[in-house]
């Protein structure tokens, strides 16, 4: 079972890093293209493009290690912190401010849903993150009862 003294770590999806990662490639590979345009047709020095072509493959590569490193999901002993999802609600509570948790789909996509006592929500979708669902909703049913002082009996 799960170590629930220990904070649990969730990283985004390979598969979405991957994605991202490509259309972002994309999108910088036309910048690319038009800087070099625009040197060619209005005589720019080569310098504009060089220095363009570097800031691109930086950006590229200080995404690509925030995605693949970053953590989306902590699960810590005092409560869970979300970053780097957009519309998740309420990113950052403690155990104790949960009232109940639900797994819910919308859109054909499996959500966890955290509800707090005041009635806010956070929602996590399950899909994004770099874990089995089952597994990341079982890790956290054991931070939540460890947040409310439940023990399991041997």
């Amino acid at each position: 079972m799960f170590n629930r003294r220990v904070p649990s770590r969730y990283r985004f999806s390979r598969p979405l890093v991957a994605r991202v990662s490509g259309v972002l490639m994309a999108a910088l590979g036309v910048v690319v293209l038009v800087v070099a345009v625009l040197v060619a047709v209005v005589s720019l020095p080569v310098l504009v493009l060089s220095v363009v072509v570097a800031v691109a493959v930086a950006a590229l590569v200080v995404v690509m290690a925030v995605l693949s490193r970053g953590t989306v999901v902590a699960l810590e002993e005092a409560g869970y912190r979300i970053r780097f999802v957009r519309g998740v609600g309420v990113s950052r509570a403690g155990w104790k401010d949960v009232g109940s948790v639900s797994a819910t789909t919308m859109a054909a996509e499996r959500y966890v849903v955290l509800t707090l006592h005041d009635g806010r929500t956070t929602t996590v979708p399950v899909r994004i993150l770099e874990a089995r669902p089952d597994d990341f909703v079982r890790d956290l049913q054991a931070h939540l009862e460890r947040g409310y002082g439940y023990r399991q009996i041997a």
